[in-house]
């Protein structure tokens, strides 16, 4: 780290924070910045610079000093069920349906409520703030619980209008449930660190004519929608059973395909699909982790790749991985794309820190204000301490944070330049009290 030099501060710039990392990760454009600056201004990044005139040229509210750290963009979870995070654990080991029809689903049918939202979101937003991540895109019953612990905890987060054809303890039918979205959205939609998707469950849970509806207010609100497809080979046997046609062409003939649609898993594609999916910008929600334990299959992303497919990372939800860890979806993904293509340039370092950040942000709309370390986008950051024993020595940044870094390094972790979490201690986030509703909700459940 260069030595700081003296400067006049009745002739620098005032800003919020100025951050000196040892690296500099932008993301757009590519590549790591060596001994470089950023300045926060308003909650927005103002410049990234060179330290000694950042030194020179800003009087900083706060100065923070990361020499063996990288700043990284916060991290964008793309697929997410956030309040089952209370379900971590309770049904391991099981193949898809099994562990929905005689763990999840009467577990659910027994607890879903506001309070279990809301207590589960911010269980996983504590978590996910720990490990790097800022901003989650969210499909679950009583999404206006989870905006409040999101709201609370001070993250981002796109809150899934969830659709379902069955009734629950949160709405009676497809119908009530799109109302009650709407009126969750509108509701909202004034606080800045919320966006909105519509979450239609999957095409096996949502009839055709529900599908072609919520494609028409899509379009007329511009707002992505978030969909659960092909993530097994049952679901499409299924479809062709009942349907004679593929999921797929069940959401095309809805009127689905569009830059707005979030194909989640999107395991069992045939090639063509794959190029529909690309032709018509469509995005994709990768859960590598999910997909393993889960055995629904193995993703062909170089194919993704190759097709011009943009896609991100996701977990899913706790229940399904037990980990909202992204630093293991990033390194699991990569592995999983050189594995299965036989090609070990297959989905590299940097390709898959931006799929995780910039891609992810992009699926959902908000590439224009997160997932990348720009001057004028919201300060969403997370900082890696690559100074332990595990990652060093360090030839490459970015390949440290893919292949060698993992979530306890993760030291500091800013929304919007507020400070969320700083070596092991959450700001927003009041733990004893989580904690102890976290035992009530096991207890429920295991009862």
């Amino acid at each position: 780290m260069p030595e700081r030099i003296h400067i006049d501060h009745d002739m620098a710039q005032p800003v919020d924070l100025l951050i000196f990392p040892r690296w500099i990760v932008p993301i757009a454009p590519a590549g790591v910045l060596e001994n470089h600056a950023l300045a926060v201004k308003g909650g927005r990044i103002l410049e990234l610079c060179p330290a000694e005139a950042a030194t020179a040229r800003f009087a900083a509210r706060e100065t923070v000093e990361l020499p063996e750290h990288a700043l990284i963009p916060g991290l964008v979870n793309l697929h997410t069920h956030a309040a089952m995070s209370l379900f971590r654990g309770y049904g391991d080991d099981l193949p898809l349906m099994q562990w929905l029809t005689t763990r999840i689903w009467p577990a659910e049918k027994k607890t879903a409520s506001a309070d279990f939202v809301r207590d589960g979101t911010l269980l996983a937003c504590a978590e996910m703030l720990a490990s790097g991540t800022t901003c989650f895109n969210e499909m679950y019953f009583f999404p206006g619980a989870a905006a409040d612990a999101a709201l609370d905890a001070g993250m981002r987060a796109a809150l899934g209008m969830i659709v379902i054809d069955f009734p629950t303890s949160y709405a009676s039918d497809a119908e009530d449930y799109l109302n009650k979205g709407l009126a969750m959205r509108d509701r909202y939609k004034g606080e800045a660190r919320l966006s909105f998707t519509f979450a239609p469950h999957a095409p096996y849970t949502v009839a055709d004519d529900m599908l072609a509806r919520i494609a028409v207010l899509a379009e007329q609100l511009d707002v992505p929608v978030h969909i659960h497809l092909h993530e097994t080979a049952q679901e499409i046997q299924d479809s062709l059973d009942k349907h004679q046609v593929r999921p797929l062409e069940r959401i095309a003939a809805a009127g689905l395909l569009s830059p707005r649609l979030i194909a989640v898993h999107a395991i069992h594609l045939l090639d063509g699909e794959i190029e529909t999916l690309a032709r018509h910008g469509c995005h994709i929600a990768h859960c590598s982790a999910a997909a393993l334990k889960l055995a629904s299959g193995l993703p062909a992303v170089k194919k993704w790749l190759d097709a011009g497919v943009n896609f991100g990372l996701g977990t899913d939800g706790a229940a399904s991985n037990n980990r909202l860890d992204m630093f293991s979806e990033m390194r699991l993904a990569a592995l999983l794309a050189k594995g299965i293509s036989g090609d070990a340039t297959a989905l590299p370092a940097a390709k898959v820190l931006q799929a995780a950040t910039l891609d992810g942000a992009r699926a959902l709309g908000l590439d224009a204000q997160i997932g990348s370390l720009e001057a004028g986008k919201w300060a969403d950051m997370a900082a890696v301490n690559l100074g332990s024993l595990s990652t060093q020595p360090v030839f490459d940044p970015l390949s440290q944070l893919v292949y060698a870094a993992g979530r306890e390094q993760v030291s500091h972790v800013w929304v919007g330049g507020e400070l969320k979490y700083a070596n092991g201690s959450h700001i927003s986030i009041n733990l004893p009290d989580l904690k102890a509703r976290i035992a009530y909700w096991r207890d429920k459940i295991a009862a």
